[in-house]
This record gives structure tokens, sequence and C-alpha cells, in this order.
């Protein structure tokens, strides 16, 4: 038998900066949730919320986890965007939404991985 195929780095991930954030929007909040938005409210940014704050759909699709919060994204526009790898990172100044890391003055952004030849929207 040949050799296996390189194995595909989970569909998202996330910078030491941004789980340390998840932690501590977790601590003052509890359980988490994330869920990337398609362009409405917060743009293209992962919206972070207490856990069950938004109904997830039949659409939607979990990709994995940061910090133990699971990252949603509607099944249809993760097609549509070519099934990318998502990074996230935190940076300074506000969320523009409601997303609970704004009440902290920093935001979630989504980044390509170095090395994916995808982009995420």
């Amino acid at each position: 038998m040949g050799p296996h195929p390189p194995a595909r780095p989970p569909a998202v991930q996330a910078t030491p900066a941004a789980l340390e954030a998840t932690r501590r929007l977790e601590a003052a909040h509890g359980r988490l949730m994330f869920f990337q938005s398609g362009g409405c409210c917060d743009g293209t940014s992962p919206i972070c919320l207490r856990d069950g704050e938004l109904p997830v759909g039949p659409g939607d699709v979990c990709l994995g986890e940061i910090g133990g919060a699971s990252f949603y994204i509607d099944r249809d526009q993760y097609e549509r965007w070519g099934r990318p790898e998502f990074l996230i990172d935190v940076v300074p100044g506000a969320a523009e939404g409601f997303s609970l890391e704004g009440l902290d003055g920093v935001h979630f952004v989504t980044r390509t991985p170095v090395g994916s030849s995808e982009q995420s929207g």
C-alpha cells in the first residue's frame, strides 16, 4: 500500500491571542460559540456569542472548535467560498456588531492560514 495523502489541516484554527481572548470571554460569559458571518451586520467577521444565543440551523455546519467553542458557518456560504480554511485572530478596536469581544475593545478577524492558497472571502 502506498503512502497516505497528507492530512488536511483543521478547517478552523486560532492564534494564541484569539485563544486567550476566548478564555477571557468564557470566564466572563460562560460557554461560547462562534459563527462566521457572511456579510451582514459584522461584514465577514467571526461573531462570538454565548453558546445557544444564535440557534444553529439545518444549513449550518460546525467546522471545529476554538478553545472549546464550536465554530459554525452556513454550509452554502462555505461551499461558495471554496471550502476555505480559517485562521481566527484578534485585533485592537471594538467590533461593529454584537460580538461579545467588542466590549473588551478588540474584535475577532478571519485570516487565511500561512501556506494556504484558499481565500476566506
